[in-house]
């Protein structure tokens, strides 16, 4: 059986080149990523189409030429394809709250558009990990969502750290999970 992940939009945008502030080796780390989804794992995303809308939305897929785009085109191309694509039913109750956030009491912490990341993660019989590549804020969520059951992926550690320590200088940088 194939791995099936969620992607967050930042792991194409980092991808891409489109987040000045990380490090070379990050933009490699997604890169390989998205290449090695593309070669041979499954990605899921929700049938409503936020999230393909959300890459379409930051990323355009006829004139980009990076590793994100790429990655965008694969999937609108794939999309119907179960072996590439998988479509999980999520359902939100008002603008960006999901019946399916597995972890309510994080959920008003959380960006608004994030929610459906998890969202789908639990809706799907496996819970896919999430990958994620830049948003520090996510060091604050992973381990209520993997009480949950819903583990996050972080592809670039020494990023995301440095990040949040420039976002929260009070504060002591959130383990990483093993």
């Amino acid at each position: 059986m194939a791995v099936e992940v969620v992607v967050d939009t930042n792991v194409l945008l980092v991808a891409e080149g489109k987040h000045p502030d990380v490090s070379e080796e990050c933009v490699l780390a997604c890169v390989s990523r998205l290449q090695k989804i593309m070669q041979a794992e499954i990605v899921v995303v929700d049938d409503g189409y936020r999230v393909l809308g959300e890459y379409q939305n930051k990323l355009n897929s006829r004139v980009g030429k990076g590793v994100g785009t790429v990655f965008l085109k694969w999937l609108l191309q794939r999309q119907a394809n179960v072996n590439h694509v998988v479509q999980v039913n999520v359902n939100e109750y008002e603008k960006d709250r999901y019946v399916e956030f597995p972890a309510p009491g994080i959920e008003a912490n959380f960006d608004p558009p994030d929610r459906r990341f998890p969202a789908i993660s639990n809706a799907h019989p496996a819970k896919p990990a999430i990958l994620q590549a830049a948003d520090c804020k996510w060091l604050r969520w992973w381990p209520e969502l993997q009480e949950a059951g819903i583990s996050v992926r972080f592809l670039c550690p020494d990023d995301i750290c440095g990040f949040y320590r420039k976002k929260f200088p009070a504060e002591n940088v959130p383990a990483l999970p093993k």
